[in-house]
């Protein structure tokens, strides 16, 4: 199984930073990518940003710019780094892990816990 441990979430205002960590245990899984979703109350969860095991990003028309999302290697969290926050940016955070369990066909989705991120105006 993968496991998952979010941190970094909190109360921030308007125009300052949060950096939250995602520590994946996956062992025995080739991973294709960590991401970071949201979900704001009412709303539907919604890709934030993306990290293939390559490096390559992929990031929300919202959050370009502002947001980095980061890995080091396989052995090391995977980050956001959140800048210039709005308040519009509340909402539930929740890494992501998508990877494939050695010897399986298809790869599958583990999700954190969630971290809340509150950005007053």
């Amino acid at each position: 199984q993968v496991q998952l441990v979010e941190s970094g979430g909190g109360l921030v205002q308007a125009g300052g930073s949060l950096r939250l960590s995602c520590a994946a245990s996956a062992t025995g899984f080739m991973t294709n990518s960590m991401s970071w979703y949201r979900q704001a109350p009412g709303k539907q969860r919604e890709l934030v940003a993306d990290i293939t095991e390559g490096g390559r990003t992929n990031y929300a028309e919202t959050v370009k710019g502002r947001f980095t999302i980061s890995r080091d290697n396989a052995r090391n969290p995977a980050y956001l780094q959140m800048n210039s926050l709005k308040p519009e940016a509340t909402a539930v955070y929740y890494c992501n892990y998508n990877g494939r369990r050695e010897g399986w066909k298809l790869p599958m989705d583990y999700w954190g816990q969630g971290t809340q991120v509150t950005v007053s105006s």
